[in-house]
């Protein structure tokens, strides 16, 4: 579609991304408190990257889904893609995110991870899903997207599942974060944490729309050597 041709070919959208990625390091790494939760160490300023990654996690994996509701209804092969590429991309944020809170929980839990703690649970279980989710998609041809639009679906289930996951069971380190009574003694900066969603999100749209454009340029090779 044309909207990720002018996002993986155009100049202007790069750099409004340059600018957000820019604002984000200075005002993460320049003017934001290191003291979170009653603990002062300079590792708790990944949080602004795990919060973003985790949350942009989920809005790629959302457009897997509505990717693949829309190629189930209309057999278009670039909804298929698109959902393909933003579930790429997602899966990179998800573990750069498992990553990064890993770090964190290290330094305010004192561990790196727990399997008692129902939001890492379902957290893994929604990397592994996806994980599966790709392993589909790059294993069968164009005539069988179904299938893996078919998982794209099935698997979106993990995503509110995980981020409900802290009021539907008692947690044993993670807190809800939005109307919960977690947050005392936190000092993330709202104006810092805002700019680094929008400049992941930036990022996302932009690298999703080049992964498009790759993939729609790999069915023209495959078609034209009789591999599809």
């Amino acid at each position: 579609m044309d909207v990720t041709r002018r996002l993986s070919t155009g100049y202007a959208v790069p750099a409004v991304l340059a600018v957000l990625g820019i604002a984000s390091i200075v005002l993460i790494f320049g003017f934001t408190s290191p003291m979170m939760y009653g603990v002062e160490n300079a590792t708790n300023l990944v949080a602004y990257w795990h919060i973003a990654l985790a949350w942009t996690a989920g809005i790629a994996l959302f457009v897997t889904f509505i990717g693949s509701v829309q190629y189930l209804r209309t057999r278009k092969r670039f909804w298929n893609l698109l959902g393909a590429a933003s579930g790429e991309i997602g899966f990179l944020m998800l573990t750069s995110a498992i990553v990064m809170g890993s770090l964190w929980g290290s330094v305010i839990w004192g561990v790196y991870w727990s399997w008692a703690d129902v939001r890492m649970v379902t957290m893994f279980v929604t990397w592994f899903v996806y994980a599966g989710y790709l392993v589909v998609f790059n294993s069968t041809r164009d005539s069988e997207g179904r299938y893996a639009a078919t998982y794209g679906v099935i698997g979106f289930v993990t995503i509110p599942l995980s981020y409900l996951s802290t009021r539907l069971w008692r947690p044993a380190l993670h807190k809800p974060t939005i109307g919960g009574s977690g947050a005392e003694g936190s000092v993330i900066d709202p104006m810092t944490l805002v700019i680094s969603i929008v400049a992941i999100m930036v990022l996302y749209a932009v690298v999703t729309a080049m992964r498009v454009r790759v993939l729609e340029l790999r069915d023209v090779v495959l078609r034209q050597t009789g591999r599809t």
